[in-house]
């Protein structure tokens, strides 16, 4: 008789999350992706506030990394034009917001992409409302995603949260409760983690979970957001807002050659440190930095502070063993 398959949760935005799903996907799992809802930058911001549709970006990227269909396909929703009225907008952002307005909701256009894609599992908005991410700042107010992305909120960050109240996406609180194992990270801590977590009901649909609750650290820090900050701090931050335990870590404990830690320096941006681990928790500690290099759109190697990378299948590899799941 064959085993029922464990059902995994990931939670979060943006490369982290893509990364995740990337490595997972090849796992006999049923897989869904809960995707925060305040993206505001670049394709996903015009989109927005020209049409009036929902963030498209971070949903994009974890369609196409739960594809199954050709690389050709995955290749053409990644595709980014380069001149013209259209220059910087990518085309799975394009059809994903012309779905929305044919299907007249953003879920049936996730749904109908998904299908188009033939995804492995699924992926699913935190919230179907229109929601900016909002902080306060010493006395300042911010509001969207991507002013957040650039403000210092070192030491200064008062309180973050959606406006409006941001109401749970049904489909994500059923597969929060459903779920075997709930992973939440990495990705950018306030922009791409911690918005899933201002959602009305989430945080404490998370606690009452009997998943096996895991969160991934970042390999690097963010010098606008988490300058200085070490494992536990991540930890310590993240149980803040979800008001319980994570009761799995998996961090990165491996350094990067010294040219590439020399050049996020110069961006003021540090390896995270592992010298300070939360206290009665599952660490796992293991080298978890991908060895390919990161390529520009024309082939060329990227910039040395954009290749530390989580390595997939490495981050793949754990995480199913924590699931009890073989390939």
């Amino acid at each position: 008789m064959a085993q029922k398959k464990k059902n995994v949760v990931v939670i979060g935005g943006g490369t982290g999350t893509f990364t995740v799903l990337t490595g997972l996907k090849k796992y006999p799992l049923n897989l869904t992706a809960i995707v925060a809802m305040s993206d505001s930058g670049g394709s996903t911001g015009i989109l927005r506030d020209e049409l009036g549709v929902l963030p498209a970006g971070d949903v994009v990227r974890c369609l196409i990394a739960l594809s199954s269909s050709d690389k050709l396909m995955r290749t053409l929703m990644d595709y980014r034009f380069e001149n013209g009225k259209l220059k910087g907008h990518r085309f799975g952002n394009l059809l994903l917001s012309a779905l929305e307005k044919t299907s007249g909701s953003f879920d049936q256009a996730v749904e109908r992409a998904s299908d188009v894609l033939r995804i492995r599992g699924r992926v699913v908005p935190a919230t179907l409302d229109k929601v900016d991410l909002m902080a306060q700042v010493g006395k300042r107010i911010i509001r969207s995603e991507e002013k957040i992305q650039t403000a210092h909120l070192n030491g200064s960050l008062k309180h973050i949260w959606l406006e409006p109240v941001a109401r749970a996406n049904p489909k994500a609180l059923t597969a929060i409760r459903e779920a075997d194992v709930i992973i939440i990270g990495p990705g950018n801590f306030y922009a791409s983690v911690l918005p899933n977590l201002l959602v009305r009901r989430i945080p404490e649909t998370i606690r009452k979970s009997k998943a096996k609750k895991i969160y991934v650290c970042n390999l690097m820090t963010k010098k606008e957001h988490t300058r200085g900050w070490s494992v536990a701090d991540h930890v310590n931050a993240l149980e803040k807002y979800l008001g319980g335990p994570i009761g799995v870590v998996v961090y990165n404990n491996k350094k990067p050659p010294a040219n590439i830690l020399k050049s996020y320096a110069r961006e003021g941006d540090t390896l995270i440190a592992w010298s300070d681990l939360p206290k009665s928790r599952t660490l796992i500690g293991a080298n978890l930095m991908s060895r390919q290099r990161v390529l520009d759109k024309i082939g060329t190697a990227a910039k040395e502070s954009s290749l530390v990378r989580h390595d997939a299948g490495k981050l793949a590899g754990i995480i199913a063993k924590l699931a009890g799941v073989k390939k």
